[in-house]
């Protein structure tokens, strides 16, 4: 059973920006930072399923696709990236490219990428603060400037680039063709409102993503017997024995984790491993009398992750 904060590393990227608060106090003067990454210390225990990162953009990042399973497995590869976007904050105007406008054929692709016209046949979209963008593997896609984005994926950095706006970094084309889904992408999934402070983002077959948000001076558990990722937000809140504010994560697994949302209350982002869906009653709200309940046993939160989503 385990419960920790999380290691954030601040990786510099030639799209992102310079000053990072209030996600991070880290800064590289005039060395673009693009991405935080939420990691466990090095050593404990076995590597997660799970990436939770958040990105930050002052340009559009390359027009890329990540391989699904099977593709990623044809190559070598452990595993292929499914991912989404938690929006954070979004500059007017502020844009992602999912898929295609029309399908495509691969010869067509192929000389929309030699030529340079991929960029128009991409379906650029207009993005908001606190929208939820899914994007399956094999999905084309790209993330526009002025934005700041949280990203749940599977723990793969498998990208092939087709197209990176002058920048002359590698591309992977061949990879990039035989992994993509040459058309346009489905309807986003419906998030999934629980209650008022519980809404389900999105769920596949590799993760859920949730938000919380929780009142000041409440006190809450959390059923993490899975893989389970919390990034706060909005607020701060003490999780067990760890004080958390805006910007920090958590990593816990096997785990019922206490939390007192602090005077301003406290919004996070969850992430858990999901090939059987939502965990029902995943957020339990501790009664008036204290904050001492009872812990579930391991078992008991695997038989409630097999139910039906609860109204907690």
């Amino acid at each position: 059973m385990t419960i920790e904060r999380a290691h954030a590393t601040v990786l510099q990227k030639p799209w992102g920006i310079v000053d990072l608060q209030p996600w991070s106090t880290e800064s590289h003067a005039a060395l673009p930072s693009g991405e935080i990454w939420f990691e466990r210390a090095v050593g404990l225990g076995p590597s997660p399923s799970l990436l939770l990162k958040v990105l930050f953009t002052s340009q559009p990042l390359s027009i890329q696709v990540h391989p699904d399973d099977a593709y990623a497995h044809s190559i070598g590869l452990g595993c292929g990236k499914t991912e989404a976007w938690y929006i954070l904050s979004a500059a007017e105007h502020a844009q992602v490219a999912l898929g295609l406008r029309s399908s495509l054929s691969t010869a067509e692709l192929i000389t929309a990428v030699d030529d340079g016209s991929i960029v128009g046949h991409v379906a650029w979209h207009d993005v908001l603060q606190d929208e939820v963008v899914l994007v399956p593997a094999g999905t084309i896609h790209s993330i526009g400037a002025g934005l700041v984005i949280a990203e749940i994926q599977q723990r793969s950095d498998a990208t092939f680039r087709l197209f990176d706006f002058g920048r002359e970094r590698e591309l992977h084309i061949g990879h990039a063709v035989a992994a993509a889904d040459r058309g346009p992408v489905k309807d986003q999934p419906p998030s999934i409102r629980v209650s008022k402070h519980r809404r389900i983002l999105t769920s596949n077959a590799y993760f859920v993503f949730e938000r919380l948000d929780l009142p000041a001076d409440s006190n809450w558990y959390v059923e993490a017997l899975r893989e389970t990722w919390l990034l706060v937000i909005r607020g701060s809140a003490r999780v067990d024995s760890l004080e958390i504010a805006q910007g920090e994560a958590l990593f816990a697994e096997g785990e019922c984790i206490n939390i007192h949302a602090g005077k301003s209350g406290m919004s996070c982002l969850a992430a858990y491993t999901g090939s059987t869906g939502p965990v029902t009653h995943f957020l339990h709200r501790e009664p008036r009398r204290g904050f001492h309940a009872k812990r579930a046993t391991a078992s008991s939160i695997a038989a409630g992750a097999q139910g039906q989503i609860g109204s907690q």
